[in-house]
């Protein structure tokens, strides 16, 4: 009986085979589970379509732009605002320098010779002096009001030497027409010609500007006779 039901074991899955193959000789087709489409599903969706980019790349590009763009904006927006209160302090700089400027022009135009009326005090106290001198000795005194007026005189000097006031040096000097006027000219053979004779007023410099011209009288070659030519030819 083992051996029947061996043969008819072998007899039953040869016949189930037979069923499941088709009638061409391949295999049925399986019932796929739910396991497997479960699979199925997740390689796709992990596998990208090149035709397709993923939308979430599109948003995250887009926002780190207008992020960048924004950061600029600001940066530029900070540059400008410190731009803006840089100028409007070096206008109100400007407007403090000009206010000063005209100030110390006004001041220097007003007050500008105070330290030369300062240093001529002095000077003016001891001609003062002077002239008081000689009005008590009733003229007596010339010898005293003489020493006087020469001491204001020198005074006058030394303060003129020190606000930088010099004398234009002209006697005997070739005449030069940018420190010099000729008031006159006479002949003279003991010098050259154009060479200052004689200074009617003194000129003076502040410092390297003129101030005054000195006055002076210039020689000139003398006067040939007219006889001495004719003379002269006639030999």
């Amino acid at each position: 009986m083992s051996g029947r039901s061996d043969q008819d074991r072998s007899r039953g899955d040869s016949g189930s085979r037979s069923r499941d193959s088709d009638d061409d000789g391949t295999l049925g087709s399986v019932e796929p589970s739910a396991e497997l489409e479960a699979a199925l599903r997740e390689a796709a969706a992990a596998v990208p379509d090149p035709e397709r980019p993923e939308p979430h790349h599109e948003v995250v590009l887009e926002e780190a732009v207008e992020g960048s763009a924004g950061d600029e904006v600001a940066r530029l927006r900070e540059e400008l605002k410190v731009a803006h209160d840089r100028l409007l302090r070096l206008q109100a700089d400007f407007e403090n320098f000009r206010r000063r400027a005209l100030r110390d022009r006004e001041e220097a135009l007003h007050f500008g010779s105070q330290n030369l009326v300062k240093d001529l005090l002095p000077v003016v106290d001891n001609l003062g002096r002077a002239i008081d001198h000689a009005r008590q000795s009733e003229g007596g005194d010339l010898q005293g009001l003489l020493q006087g007026v020469d001491l204001v005189w020198r005074g006058l000097e030394g303060i003129l030497s020190k606000h930088h006031v010099q004398e234009i040096e002209a006697l005997g000097r070739p005449f030069n027409p940018a420190l010099h006027e000729a008031m006159a000219q006479i002949p003279d053979a003991s010098v050259e010609p154009n060479t200052i004779v004689e200074v009617l007023q003194k000129g003076y410099q502040l410092r390297e500007r003129l101030v005054r011209p000195a006055r002076v009288v210039v020689a000139r070659a003398p006067d040939v006779p007219d006889g001495g030519g004719a003379a002269s030819g006639e030999s």
